[in-house]
């Protein structure tokens, strides 16, 4: 006999884990035995990476290897590093992250090639309800973000939930990223802005009217 509950959707997201939940951008709990055995396994790869000597860049780099999803040839992360899970964190070629770096990947983070981010940059793909009795509960989601080939991040900024970054865009250091910014662009500020393309003049300069001689 057919199930009659087959096709009803209630249902078919009670049976859901709290991983496909998360990963499918639904309402979850964080906090079931999956998801927490696995923030756990993550906290170790860290912790171990950051525990490493300065100069211990092959074992720096094996765990970096074991802790993403995905990674290019050639990448350099300065620990301090936090992550969630590591699984959902796909970095390109020549990609740079200085110190502090903390990315909350409950959902899909993808950086693109060459990409440079200072110290102290925090990418959230995890938030919570704002009504505080859903908060209560435990809710939370987690929406992608998505960083494009030649971006530069300044120090202290804050890439929020769902956020997307054009390639070849500077972020301005202290900026708060809460919605896309395209590319080609300097952005900067809190709410982030777009201040001005990037136009082929730059190339003549390395820091305001300061010419490459």
């Amino acid at each position: 006999m057919r199930n009659p509950f087959t096709n009803n959707k209630l249902t078919e997201l009670i049976m859901k884990s709290e991983k496909e939940k998360m990963l499918e951008g639904k309402a979850y709990k964080a906090f079931g035995e999956e998801l927490f055995k696995e923030r756990q396994y993550a906290k170790q790869l860290v912790f171990e990476l950051n525990a490493l000597q300065p100069g211990e860049l092959e074992k720096r780099n094996a765990i970096i290897r074991k802790l993403f999803g995905k990674t290019g040839d050639k990448f350099f992360i300065e620990p301090p590093f936090r992550c969630d899970y590591g699984y959902n964190i796909e970095a390109g070629e020549n990609f740079y992250a200085n110190y502090n770096c903390t990315i909350l990947d409950c959902a899909r983070v993808r950086i693109g090639d060459n990409v440079l981010i200072a110290p102290n940059v925090s990418i959230y793909t995890a938030g919570h309800p704002i009504h505080h009795e859903l908060r209560n509960q435990e809710y939370e989601y987690a929406f992608p973000v998505s960083i494009g080939n030649n971006v530069w991040i300044g120090g202290n900024a804050v890439i929020n939930p769902g956020v997307t970054i054009g390639d070849n865009t500077v972020i301005g250091s202290g900026s708060v990223v809460v919605k896309d910014i395209p590319g080609d662009v300097i952005a900067a500020g809190n709410p982030c802005k777009v201040l001005r393309k990037i136009t082929e003049e730059d190339k003549l300069y390395y820091y305001k009217n300061l010419k490459l001689e």
